[in-house]
């Protein structure tokens, strides 16, 4: 018997993981999430026909016609002296380091080298310089770890209040029917968040996917990016629908008024860099409610706040192939044996859903007690979760082979179009109905850095 009010989860994906229920569960949790926010039980709600099409939301885009660049040509699984290790070297500071780390200067060069090293001491030497890689572990070998032990503590979803208090919600239970509470009461058609001001300091997916979703339900969405390091352009226009996009230096004395006025009549704070990268810039969650105890903040990282590896950088790709994900989805070919990956990039897109979940949530208790409070995601702990949805800690083993069962055909996902500064932008629409009604998104993504570090 399923979770009240989630469809129920087809496998549209061939695999050993239920990344279907993770998919479902993850945007049942913001549709109920919306649902107590607006005081409207039912109103939101999502399908398998929407969600699957959103967890593919940059394989659907289309820019100008032509498909968006995917992984860069160093970024993918490599083979090493005992096994495998995953890369990742799609952003030029990311790929330098690795060069780095491996003294090398060509792809050539990287595989030669990683060839005469063991997979965890090429993963160290990377981690080192500030590279990223992960070596391809069996999900035994991860849960031996002090990292897999931590990865799978706590809830999906911790939230901290401004007194000090603490709670969380599992993936299951943020995905349930809840009550109507005492939302904010608007009509039907209403967007909830309208004249909600969110500050959005994420990159890559998770964070920019959570936003993007804010941003469609009517928050003022304003992204700032680092001026040194600018997001790649394609990742960029598939996540930055509805928002707005300013380029600021927050190690800059000059630009600290900026930020502070920014925070000052912020509703929500979201930020998706390694954790306590932000801390320095007066950016850490406890300060922030310190300073105004009715924000809400919610923070998102690779590998949780707990744990050796709690600082360092990572991405999907990377936290499947250290958790055993990768050795799950793994094949024989001509070659023999290569690791694999899930269909989509799930934990991303699932922690996203999550992060909106949980400022709503906040957003939702902020009009009953006006206070506001902090949550805390990881890609690490949502990989937790969908191992501990498949209903094994060691799927892929042995004794869970591949599922035999023909994956189910959605219908084809509706397509929409927009002009932009970028070209006509074909795209798919966020995974929840209102009201019955899909959602879109107010406006396409903005031209790179095109607006002030200000409200409007």
């Amino acid at each position: 018997m399923g979770t009240p009010g989630i469809p129920s989860a087809p496998r549209w994906w061939a695999g050993k993981l239920d990344v279907e229920g993770l998919a479902l569960q993850s945007v049942e949790a913001a549709a109920q999430a919306l649902n107590v926010f607006s005081g409207t039980p039912g109103r939101f709600s999502t399908t398998p026909e929407l969600t699957a099409p959103a967890f593919d939301s940059f394989g659907h885009l289309r820019i100008a016609g032509r498909k968006p660049q995917g992984f860069a040509p160093l970024s993918g699984f490599r083979q090493t002296a005992d096994g495998w290790i995953r890369l990742h070297a799609n952003y030029p500071h990311h790929e330098q380091r690795l060069l780095r780390a491996l003294s090398a200067s060509t792809a050539a060069d990287v595989d030669r080298k990683l060839r005469s090293m063991a997979a965890l001491d090429a993963e160290a030497a990377i981690q080192e310089q500030g590279g990223i890689a992960g070596a391809v572990r069996t999900r035994g070998e991860w849960l031996a770890t002090e990292m897999g032990r931590a990865a799978g503590s706590g809830p999906w979803i911790a939230v901290e209040y401004p007194d000090g208090t603490t709670s969380g919600f599992g993936l299951q239970d943020a995905a349930a029917a809840t009550g109507a509470g005492s939302g904010a009461g608007h009509g039907a058609r209403d967007l909830p968040l309208a004249g909600v001001r969110v500050l959005d300091l994420t990159r890559v997916i998770a964070g920019p996917v959570a936003t993007r979703l804010l941003a469609a339900l009517g928050a003022d969405v304003l992204r700032i990016d680092p001026a040194a390091f600018p997001e790649i352009q394609d990742q960029f226009v598939d996540t930055a629908f509805g928002k707005r996009s300013a380029v600021l230096d927050l190690g800059a004395a000059a630009n600290r008024k900026d930020l502070q006025q920014l925070l000052a009549r912020a509703d929500a704070v979201v930020s998706g860099y390694r954790h306590g990268a932000l801390d320095r810039f007066g950016l850490n969650p406890a300060e922030l409610l310190a300073a105004r105890p009715e924000l809400v903040v919610v923070t998102l990282d690779s590998w949780g706040s707990a744990g050796p590896w709690s600082s360092l950088r990572g991405f999907d790709s990377i936290v499947q192939a250290a958790c055993g994900i990768a050795h799950a989805y793994g094949l024989e070919d001509d070659g023999g044996w290569r690791p694999g990956a899930l269909p989509v990039q799930a934990l991303d897109h699932a922690t996203g859903y999550g992060v909106a979940a949980a400022a709503v949530r906040l957003l939702a208790a902020r009009l009953r007690t006006g206070l506001g409070g902090a949550a805390h995601l990881s890609l690490a702990r949502t990989a937790e979760a969908l191992f501990s949805l498949t209903g094994t800690q060691n799927a892929g083993g042995p004794d869970n082979p591949t599922s035999t069962e023909s994956p189910a055909e959605l219908q084809a996902p509706e397509h929409r179009s927009v002009a932009s500064s970028y070209g006509e932008l074909r795209y798919v629409g966020p995974p929840l109905l209102d009201a019955g009604h899909p959602l879109d998104f107010p406006s396409p993504p903005p031209p790179y850095g095109s607006s002030r570090p200000a409200w409007l």
